[in-house]
């Protein structure tokens, strides 16, 4: 409002200075000076002030400054520069609406005024002064127009900035969350894992601390050597939050099947029967699917240590079958030893790595007692599911 205001001060002051300049002097094409009509002063207040209102109303304040302007071009003799008004009042509705209201409008209005001014204005129909105010009104649609379409172009921009800076922060959002459930699946592989032998070792020593005290040892000790890979693999883990380049992030490789016989020994360890059958020799996995296929085994016989209960027996096989590799673990639990629904997040874990990387799933209880947990990796990715039985 305020700039509006100034505005029209400033085209006040234009006018009423055009308003004393006579271009037709004594002596041909000269310019002099004049005192300007009441009527004309008038009309040139008038119009002025409809200018402060014209981002408000811009289609009355043009019909305004327009009938101002007719008014002074057919009675003005000479005129004032009143059609200065029309012309910004012009540009203002070519700025802020659109092109078909542009031209509809600014023909309207260059018609009407530069049609009285030659039909019926003092001056001859091809007097200098009706063809400017042709070409006056003509230049403020078309810069109207211009003004109206780069801020449009502007806003194109700048909106489509705005949606890729959103893009980026989505991405980074989804990356980050990826990332924290890979690290949760693994430090929760680890620590079930270890944490389920030490807790199954711990209770042999206890049981038989007085009597076998040679026995409790040799629990201790594996309760100090699960505690000591729990720590290797916790530290191996957290390393990945380190920022890169720290020197003391760990570098050792994750775990893969070439360390499954290691595996089934630390739960034989622990008192549970393991069988280990392997049909894939030859095959060379990528890392994620390496680390998957040994994760599931890993999850797989915890849930068989913490669930079967005892004297339960394990069967794993590893066999490559055309383009997939498929991990199967199986046990003689008595009845369904599933965990409990809401009891932990391994099943889950499992289902989310085997299809991430598009493979399927199946787990469910066996019949005639015991569990079954069947993974099919493909060895190079493609789409999967995830299934569940049972």
């Amino acid at each position: 409002m305020a700039l509006d205001a100034a505005l029209a001060v400033a085209v006040l002051a234009c006018m009423v200075a055009g308003s004393f300049v006579d271009p037709h002097g004594d002596s041909g094409v000269s310019w002099g000076l004049r005192t300007p009509d009441a009527l004309s002063l008038v009309l040139i207040t008038l119009a002025s002030a409809a200018l402060v209102f014209r981002r408000r109303a811009p289609i009355t304040v043009l019909a305004l400054t327009g009938g101002v302007s007719l008014v002074e071009s057919v009675t003005g003799d000479p005129r004032a520069p009143v059609a200065m008004s029309a012309v910004i009042a012009l540009y203002t509705v070519a700025s802020t609406t659109d092109r078909s209201t542009t031209w509809r409008v600014g023909l309207l209005t260059m018609t009407v005024l530069t049609g009285s001014a030659m039909l019926a204005g003092p001056l001859p129909w091809y007097a200098q002064e009706n063809l400017a105010i042709l070409a006056w009104t003509g230049i403020g649609a078309t810069a109207g127009d211009a003004v109206r379409s780069r801020r449009a172009v502007v806003a194109a921009i700048r909106e489509r900035a705005e949606r890729a800076e959103r893009t980026r922060e989505e991405e980074a959002r989804r990356r980050v969350a990826e990332e924290r459930l890979r690290i949760a699946r693994d430090l929760h592989d680890v620590v079930a894992h270890h944490i389920a032998l030490v807790n199954v070792q711990a209770g042999v020593a206890t049981h038989v601390m007085d009597k076998r005290p040679d026995q409790a040892k040799e629990a201790l000790a594996h309760v100090r050597e699960a505690s000591r890979s729990a720590l290797n693999e916790l530290r191996a883990t957290v390393g990945l939050l380190r920022q890169s380049g720290d020197p003391e992030a760990p570098t050792e490789p994750a775990p893969g099947l070439e360390r499954l016989d290691e595996l089934a020994g630390t739960f034989r360890s622990a008192g549970l029967q393991v069988e280990v059958a392997r049909a894939d020799q030859g095959t060379t996995l990528p890392a994620a699917v390496d680390l998957a296929a040994y994760r599931v085994i890993q999850e797989a016989l915890t849930n068989v240590q913490k669930h079967a209960g005892p004297g339960a027996k394990a069967e794993v096989s590893v066999v490559r079958v055309g383009p997939n590799v498929e991990i199967t673990v199986l046990d003689d639990g008595a009845g369904d030893d599933e965990p409990p629904a809401g009891g932990g997040h391994g099943l889950l874990g499992m289902r989310e790595r085997v299809t991430a990387l598009g493979g399927t799933l199946t787990t469910g209880p066996r019949y005639g007692g015991g569990f079954r947990v069947h993974a099919i990796l493909p060895v190079k990715g493609r789409a999967g599911t995830t299934e569940d039985t049972g």
